[in-house]
Parts: structure tokens; sequence; C-alpha cells
């Protein structure tokens, strides 16, 4: 890339994130108790779990620099006792185009990506459970600088154990 006054004006010029597309990678749905399970629900409350995570990769493009593959995995478990009722999983992604700083590149995608994929996704999990024959899974509002917070965190955590266990490593063959 040349720094020079051009580049930097056309730069400035495209906006800092579009969304190029949005689609279902991925949908799964199963409730391996039906139909006995839907009427023991009339009468029993249900535990369910959710999980999310969010997973981005830069796509190789021809013509198009700065694209990116972000990825919303959701997988929702309804469990009775000890019996499934069903199980939802779900890979929604989008296509963008982002023209960031490279500093802010990874809090963009892990950040601001999902934040705009998530109501569609949770609107897909919500007909999906609807239709299978269950009350509808309303997903509530994720915090995903939250979890991007968390898991740096966690990484810079691993990263000063595995700093850790090398100095002690390298003091017990020294001795």
């Amino acid at each position: 890339m040349n720094d020079t006054p051009e580049n930097d004006a056309e730069q400035a010029q495209l906006p800092p994130l579009t969304i190029n597309g949005q689609y279902i990678k991925d949908l799964s749905f199963e409730s391996p108790n039906a139909p006995a399970i839907l009427s023991e629900l009339q009468n029993k409350q249900p535990e369910v779990n959710v999980n999310v995570d969010v997973n981005a990769r830069k796509l190789e493009a021809g013509e198009t620099p700065n694209l990116y593959e972000v990825v919303l995995d959701v997988k929702a478990e309804l469990r009775l006792e000890d019996r499934v009722g069903f199980i939802a999983e779900l890979q929604y992604a989008g296509v963008f185009t982002l023209n960031v700083p490279d500093e802010h590149l990874t809090a963009i995608l892990l950040i601001e990506c999902p934040r705009l994929l998530f109501p569609y996704a949770r609107n897909i999990l919500s007909d999906t459970t609807r239709d299978g024959g269950f009350v509808p899974l309303f997903l509530q509002p994720i915090d995903f600088a939250g979890m991007y917070q968390a898991n740096m965190q966690k990484q810079a955590e691993a990263a000063s154990a595995d700093v850790e266990q090398i100095i002690a490593e390298k003091s017990e063959t020294v001795n």
C-alpha cells in the first residue's frame, strides 16, 4: 500500500464497516423425545442452556481487500430432568469489509460485527424452536464487548502462566 496523500484521501472516504451479506451457514434442530416431552412440558419447568461463540477469519478475495467472515455460533439445549427436549444449533454468518486501523480490527470483528448479526440469529432460533413445537426461545441481549474482554483476559492469564512455567523450568535446569 502506498502512503501517498491520494491513497490517504481514498481510505478516508471508505466506510469503516460494510455488510456485504449475511446468511445461515448451518442450522440444525432435533427433538429426540417428541412428542411425549411436549405434553410433559405443560406441567414442569425445563432447563435451557445456551452457548454463544464468535469466530472471524479473513477471506481471500480477489479485488476486495479487507474482507472478513464473522460467524455467530449459537447452541441451545432444552432439558427436562434427564431428557432432551430439543437441541438447536445455528451458525449465522456475515461477510464484512472493514476499513479500520489494524489495532481496532479484532475488536470490530468480535464485538461490532456479531452485534449486527445477533438480532437475525435470535429471530431464526425463535422461529425454529416455535416451528419445532416448543415455546419460542428468545435469547437475551448479549454483551459482546464483555465476552471480548473476558476472552482477552483469559488469553493474557494463559500467556502469563506459560511464561511462569518456562521460567520455572529454566530455573530447575540451572539448579
